[in-house]
């Protein structure tokens, strides 16, 4: 029996949790949440691709110079 109080303590205790998550200091943001029209998802999208590629180039250009700017010094 002592194994099954200490399950329904664990449960009580994340349900308590969960049922005041709305209401504590995220319920404020959480209300103000809401789902990203289609132009933002799409500006995010392209801005995280050109990070992407940006960080990309450098990355090559670290290689290329470490590959072969050596071979002619």
């Amino acid at each position: 029996m002592k194994v099954e109080a200490k399950a329904d303590e664990v449960q009580d205790n994340f349900e308590s949790k969960a049922r005041n998550l709305g209401r504590g200091k995220y319920g404020r943001i959480l209300k103000m949440a809401r789902t990203p029209t289609r132009e933002e998802y799409k500006k995010t999208c392209y801005i995280a691709a050109l990070g992407i590629v940006v960080l990309g180039a450098v990355g090559f250009l670290i290689m290329w110079i470490m590959t072969y700017l050596p071979t002619y010094f």
